[in-house]
């Protein structure tokens, strides 16, 4: 199995603990956005996830953590995106920021893997969805906290087939 670097931005904890989950199928510790240099970006399968703020927005640590994202180079690399959200309460954005992820990582040259199904959502929007897939992991800690361990086992299991 390749390199795996888990990189998150929370506010609330739900992303953390999501990226906590994620990065102990990978045996590896997540890194917050807020530490993270250049160096953390350096693996195989680099793993992105934010939490959807306002409406449509990256998480905070992310506003700044976007350059960095920016400046590196993912050529060769795979890169999969997951994301929290809010289906009841701002279900026109829901988890929007995980698409900016997404389309930042693929414009530095990155191979995105990763994709799940939108079925079993209740948004009526998503700049993450294209054609009943979402670019990533969607998770709903308000509104369905109860699907997010299976989800996250599910996707794992997923991504533990491409490295």
């Amino acid at each position: 199995m390749g390199s795996t670097a888990v990189i998150y931005g929370s506010t609330t904890g739900n992303t953390a603990n999501a990226a906590k989950q994620i990065a102990a199928a990978f045996g590896v510790v997540p890194v917050s956005i807020a530490n993270a240099s250049p160096a953390d970006f350096n693996a195989d399968l680099v793993i992105l996830g934010s939490s959807t703020w306002g409406i449509g927005e990256l998480q905070d640590d992310w506003q700044t953590g976007f350059a960095l994202l920016e400046a590196v180079d993912l050529s060769g690399k795979k890169v999969a995106v997951f994301g929290l959200g809010d289906q009841n309460g701002f279900g026109d954005s829901f988890c929007d920021a995980m698409a900016m992820l997404a389309e930042k990582a693929a414009a530095r040259g990155a191979t995105l893997v990763g994709q799940t199904s939108a079925a079993g959502y209740r948004h009526s929007h998503s700049a993450a969805e294209r054609d009943g897939m979402f670019c990533g992991l969607a998770l709903d800690d308000d509104g369905q906290a109860c699907l997010s361990s299976g989800r996250i086992g599910n996707w794992v299991g997923q991504l533990l087939e491409t490295v």
